[in-house]
């Protein structure tokens, strides 16, 4: 019996054919690197549970910023860690707080770089929720004003795109409706449209000092469960006025990023969340993964699901490793 013609081999024979054939190719454009940024000066602390990932003072985060830009990388997401945390978390929309401070010295010193601010209260009030606590809830509507202010705040001090990550009902309409009365038609809002009640946070909340003083966020994130649910949440999102949208973490979602490319036409973005970096970084340590192998393939798997944004913690190792 004759072998047959087709030898499916014959395109994975070298490097120079399989990278000739490739069909997901990363590339820095879409790739986004989250900072946090805290008071002080000189301020380089590097995140026990994140590897290579530092709290920076806004001095040091603008040198970051310069080190990202001259590798090619496109944007930034700012997290803050402010100096002192209240019930309203007033420290989010303060007009001096750190993450307006931040935005206006990178667009400064860095003004080709795009800043992208994440728009959440979680790091800000002092009982770690995203929102205004009433009768012991987070009550939704109270907490999308203050949002919406801090949005607008962010984009005052010159953020480029403005995220919100809190996953309260209405607050992209109504962000999009501060901004636009204000003047600031033109400003994009990337909305984490789907954001799962994940247990890979733990590291940024390490990060950012925001863990909940009590209760949990599973009355206002998703259920990991529902892949359904998530169609509803971008769809409600885009009809308010959404411009991006986000799935959030990103290697356990991989089916819902797909199912989102698949039904809606606008660009779809995917956070590597700190947990799916620290673990990746975990394994290594111990030898029991190859890093950049793991790191690329991680990556690409969020691209081939169908992100065309990604923002992750590897962002300057990909770029000099795409760079070679």
């Amino acid at each position: 019996m004759a072998f047959p013609q087709n030898r499916s081999r014959r395109l994975r024979r070298t490097e120079v054919l399989r990278r000739f054939v490739r069909e997901t190719r990363l590339s820095v454009d879409g790739l986004v690197y989250p900072l946090f940024v805290q008071p002080g000066e000189g301020v380089r602390k590097e995140i026990s549970s994140m590897p290579g990932v530092f709290n920076l003072s806004v001095d040091e985060l603008v040198k970051e910023c310069r080190e990202v830009r001259q590798l090619g990388l496109p944007a930034v997401l700012l997290f803050g860690i402010p100096e002192s945390k209240d019930e309203l978390g007033t420290g989010a929309y303060a007009d001096d707080g750190i993450v307006q401070r931040a935005v206006r010295a990178v667009k400064r010193e860095v003004p080709d770089l795009m800043v992208i601010t994440d728009v959440c209260l979680c790091e800000y009030t002092s009982h770690g929720h995203c929102g205004k606590i009433e009768d012991g809830e987070v009550a939704n509507d109270p907490s999308v004003e203050l949002l919406a202010k801090t949005a607008l705040s962010h984009t005052r001090a010159g953020a480029d795109v403005v995220a919100p990550s809190d996953m309260m009902d209405g607050r992209v309409g109504a962000i999009r409706q501060a901004l636009d009365v204000n003047g600031f038609q033109h400003t994009p809002i990337l909305s984490y449209a789907a954001k799962y009640a994940s247990c890979f946070y733990g590291p940024f909340r390490d990060a950012a000092h925001s863990t909940p003083q009590f209760g949990d966020r599973r009355g206002y994130q998703m259920d990991p469960a529902n892949a359904r649910e998530a169609l509803r949440e971008v769809a409600l999102d885009i009809e308010e006025g959404a411009d991006m949208i986000m799935v959030k973490p990103a290697l356990p979602y991989l089916d819902v990023i797909r199912q989102v490319r698949d039904t809606f036409n606008v660009p779809v973005a995917a956070y590597q969340v700190s947990g799916e970096y620290s673990m990746i970084h975990a394994a290594a340590r111990n030898g029991w993964l190859d890093l950049e192998r793991a790191m690329l393939e991680s990556v690409t798997s969020i691209q081939r699901a169908g992100a065309s944004i990604i923002f992750t913690y590897f962002a300057k190792d990909l770029a000099r490793k795409l760079a070679c």
